[in-house]
Order: C-alpha cells, then sequence, then structure tokens
C-alpha cells in the first residue's frame, strides 16, 4: 500500500528543502539538546580517567610566605635557617628580648606515594567503568533520539494524511448533497433526506477542522524532537507505507537484546564498578608508603641575608582502627554488589518483555494493514453501488451515509495499522538495542 505523498508547508514551497525520515533522524542526532547532553557526559568521564592516572604522579608544589616577629622562638630558628646566626646571638639580652625579623620563605615539595594498596589502579578502572557507563548512556539516548523522531515523523505524515482523508470526506459529501437535491428536484426524495446529508457534511467537516488540528500540533512535535523552533514548517518527503522486517524468530531478537541493549550493559557495567568499589574499600585496610623530598630558602630580605636546605623523608601510614568505619564500607560495597546484580536480573526479564511485545505489536500491526486494505476496497465498492441506487431511487439516504461514514472509518483504520506497524518495527529494533541513523526500518 502506497499513500499520497505529503506536503506541510507553512512558508512559500520555494523555502522548503524535502527532509526524508533519514534526513530526520540525522539532523536531531547532530542538534538535539539531548543528544549533545550526553556526548558532554561521555567527555567529562573521559576527564575523569586522567583524573585518577594522576594518582600514579608525584605532586610538586610551590610556597612562598612572608612573616616579621620578635617572638624570640621564631626569631632564632628564622636565624638559623637563614644562615644568618652569630655568636651574638647568644648573649641573653638578645635572646630574651630580640628585635624584629623579616623571613622570606619559599619552599618547594615534592611527594610521591609508592605504594597504597592498589587504591590508585581501583580509581582508574573504576573511572573507565564509569566512561563505558556514560558511552552506553549516549548510545541509548541516541536510541531514544531516533526512535522519537521517527514516531513524531510518521505521526506527521499520518496526521496530513488523515486531513487529506478527510478533505475527500468533505468533497464526497458536497457530492452527495448535490445528488440529494437532484433526487429531490425529480421527486424520488424529500427534503428531510437532503438535510440528513447537509448534517452529515457538516460532521465530516468538524473533523476536517480537527484533523488539521491535530496536524499542526504533529508539526510541533517533530520540531521538538528535531531540536528545532515549533513553528519551522518541513516538507515531509518519505510517505507512510507499511515496513518489513527480516527473517529473524523472536528468540534471535531476544539473543541480539542481551548483547545489545544499552541498558542491559550498563546494569552489567553497574555491577563491576560495585565489585571494583568493594576492592576499593578493602585496600583501605592496607599500609600507604609515601616519600617527600623538599627545598626551602628562607632570606630576611625578598632576595638576600638568606639561605637554602633541603630534606628527604619516607613514611608509612597504616590505618589499624577508625571506629569501623572501613569495615561499614566494605560492607556496604557487598550490597551494593548484590543489588547491582539483581538489577541485571531485573532488566534482562524486562528486555525480553520488551522485545516479545514489539514482536507481536508488529505482527498484529501487519495483518491489521490486509484486514483493512481489504475492507477500503469492500467499503469503496459498496459505496459506489450504494450511490448508483440512490440516484435511481432504490436506496435512501440512510444507506448512502453509511456507506459514507463506513469508507471514512476503514481509510482511518487503514491509516492507523500503517502507523502502528510503523513504530512497531522501529520499538522492536529499540528493544534489541540495534536502532542506528542506518537501520533498515527507517527505509
Amino acid at each position: 500500500m502506497k499513500l499520497p505523498f505529503v506536503l506541510l508547508v507553512a512558508i512559500p514551497l520555494a523555502a522548503q528543502e524535502p527532509l526524508s525520515l533519514k534526513d530526520a533522524v540525522r539532523l536531531a542526532l547532530k542538534q538535539h539538546p539531548s543528544v549533545e547532553a550526553a556526548r558532554s557526559g561521555v567527555n567529562a568521564a573521559a576527564v575523569r580517567i586522567a583524573e585518577a592516572r594522576a594518582g600514579y604522579l608525584p605532586k610538586l608544589n610551590y610556597a612562598e610566605s612572608y612573616l616579621r616577629s620578635d617572638n624570640p622562638v621564631v626569631v632564632f630558628s628564622s636565624l638559623l635557617t637563614q644562615h644568618q646566626f652569630t655568636a651574638a646571638n647568644f648573649a641573653l639580652g638578645p635572646l630574651n628580648r630580640p628585635d624584629f625579623l623579616n623571613n622570606f620563605q619559599s619552599q618547594v615539595t615534592l611527594d610521591q606515594v609508592v605504594y597504597d594498596g592498589g587504591q590508585t589502579k581501583l580509581a582508574v578502572k573504576s573511572a573507565e567503568l564509569g566512561r563505558s557507563l556514560s558511552v552506553e548512556d549516549e548510545r541509548r539516548n541516541r536510541m531514544n533520539v531516533i526512535a522519537n523522531v521517527v514516531r513524531a515523523y510518521h505521526g506527521a505524515v499520518l496526521a496530513a494524511a488523515s486531513v487529506n482523508v478527510a478533505d475527500e470526506a468533505v468533497r464526497s459529501a458536497e457530492a452527495d448533497v448535490n445528488r440529494a437535491e437532484a433526487v429531490r428536484t425529480a421527486g424520488m426524495s424529500t427534503d428531510a433526506d437532503v438535510l440528513s446529508i447537509r448534517v452529515h457534511l457538516a460532521a465530516v467537516r468538524e473533523q476536517q477542522i480537527r484533523r488539521k488540528a491535530d496536524l499542526e500540533v504533529s508539526v510541533a512535535a517533530l520540531n521538538e524532537a528535531l531540536g528545532r523552533p515549533l513553528a519551522e514548517p518541513h516538507d515531509l518527503s518519505t510517505p507512510l507505507a507499511a515496513a518489513s522486517l527480516d527473517d529473524r524468530t523472536l528468540e534471535q531478537y531476544e539473543k541480539e537484546a542481551g548483547v545489545s541493549r544499552p541498558e542491559l550493559r550498563e546494569t552489567r557495567l553497574a555491577a563491576s564498578l560495585a565489585e571494583t568499589q568493594g576492592s576499593t574499600a578493602r585496600a583501605a585496610l592496607l599500609p600507604q608508603v609515601v616519600v617527600h623530598a623538599g627545598f626551602e630558602a628562607d632570606r630576611q630580605t625578598f632576595a638576600t641575608r638568606g639561605g637554602g636546605s633541603w630534606l628527604a623523608s619516607a613514611s608509612l601510614r597504616w590505618n589499624l582502627f577508625n571506629g569501623g568505619a572501613d569495615k561499614a564500607r566494605i560492607s556496604e560495597a557487598a550490597y551494593g554488589l548484590q543489588r547491582a546484580r539483581a538489577i541485571e536480573t531485573q532488566a534482562g526479564t524486562q528486555v525480553r518483555l520488551e522485545v516479545r511485545r514489539a514482536y507481536a505489536d508488529f505482527g498484529a500491526a501487519s495483518r491489521r494493514i490486509d484486514v483493512a486494505q481489504a475492507a477500503v476496497a469492500m467499503a469503496e465498492e459498496s459505496l459506489r453501488i450504494t450511490k448508483n441506487r440512490f440516484e435511481a431511487g432504490l436506496a435512501n439516504v440512510t444507506d448512502l451515509l453509511r456507506t459514507e461514514s463506513a469508507l471514512l472509518e476503514t481509510r482511518n483504520r487503514r491509516l492507523a495499522a500503517v502507523y502502528d506497524q510503523r513504530l512497531a518495527a522501529v520499538n522492536l529494533s529499540l528493544a534489541a538495542g540495534t536502532l542506528t541513523e542506518n537501520s533498515p526500518v527507517l527505509n
């Protein structure tokens, strides 16, 4: 079945470029805010890996300070570090009541962790798992953007096609009014028959108004899915036609979903992250070894009358007891891992259910298309026969209105079946985790 080519025009046609479904998907993936947000999340996660790896490198710091004091201890020690101490400074008077002394101090320190129980390595692993989670989140976001564009695009085409059906129904009703008036003039019908058809004409005009309003909303929804201004018009070039799938079975779709669905990958990564967090909590019980080196220059003026010194040290720090906080963190991480694995199991069942629902919806919609297509053909033929009989005075106005309404209803059911089938095909690809901008369901 092929539906009429649809134009959604709100400004002169010369300003419009045809927009296919695939073009719409690429446009959304390029500029939709949610895609940019997810991409930024991946970049931030990559930076966190570099931040974690910094734990392997030494920490180098520089400090500059100024001090002025007449405190005996400060003056005594400052003279020593400035290499300005003399025998005269041992005199009891200056020793107890020294004059003010300036000290300009410059320090360069270097600290290097030699061993931290593997905490830095685990921090890097956690950051890498976080980046993998962000990548899967971005992929899931892209798939949802694609699905939203497909729904909105086909929704806009469906709305335009419904307007076409309503327009045709109005034209048919107007022709019926003319036909009824001619039959009344020939004395084969009454004014009541003409009035009944005019009431029917008013009803289909009301539907026409509603369909045009739905079309405006559908175009706005499409623009939202594309990340464009809501009032921007489009010339949609992909018709609403039935989709076709390959010969994969339901079991094959479920198996593919188990490998490809971003949500399942995220739950597995979350379990790995929880396991890593448990290892990090246990690593806090191990000792840490740090080496320290420093150079210090102390001067009475900013550049002169001073001296320099250096030091090197190694230290070991072992957390023997901290009130049970480490033990609590280990238990917390164990429960977190248990929770992550339970969520992973639940997500697997949920994904399989989504695949089954989409697979069933596609099959049902495909069968509905066949039934609706046959119904449209029969309704068209029934209306043709009824119109001929009405003109000949062999059918009454009730028969004519019933067949008119039946044709309008079957045409709308056919459009709805095609729309539902296209969405079911996209939902199946989405449930299987294989929806991309190049997926066959977008053809």
